[in-house]
């Protein structure tokens, strides 16, 4: 263990800068939109950083009546794109928090 007391007034003002961190990046990501497409951009898909989908739109020449099911793949392809897409600007977000080192939790974990 180690000799240094255990300082809970440090490891307090820690888990605060942490959340305020986090809760900062959550405002920035719900704020964030993201496009995905398939198709070479005649399907695209807007989605919110809250995982709400804005909007869709596709474009007149990928309407083909005889080939529902191929508008039907390039629909579902841009709306895993655009999921992806906000997973990776999720991470970035996340990526970007500068969280404190909370080492060993003021001694809580044993020694450092």
């Amino acid at each position: 263990m180690s000799d240094q007391p255990f300082d809970l007034g440090a490891l307090v003002q820690q888990a605060q800068a942490m959340q305020e961190h986090v809760a900062a990046a959550q405002e920035q990501q719900a704020k964030m939109v993201v496009t995905g497409s398939s198709g070479g951009g005649k399907v695209t898909v807007e989605v919110t950083g809250a995982g709400e989908y804005r909007s869709v739109s596709i474009a007149p020449d990928a309407v083909d009546p005889d080939d529902v099911e191929l508008l039907e793949e390039l629909v579902l392809a841009a709306l895993r794109d655009a999921r992806a897409k906000l997973g990776e600007k999720r991470k970035e977000t996340l990526d970007d928090l500068d969280v404190p080192d909370l080492g060993n939790l003021g001694g809580l974990l044993g020694e450092s």
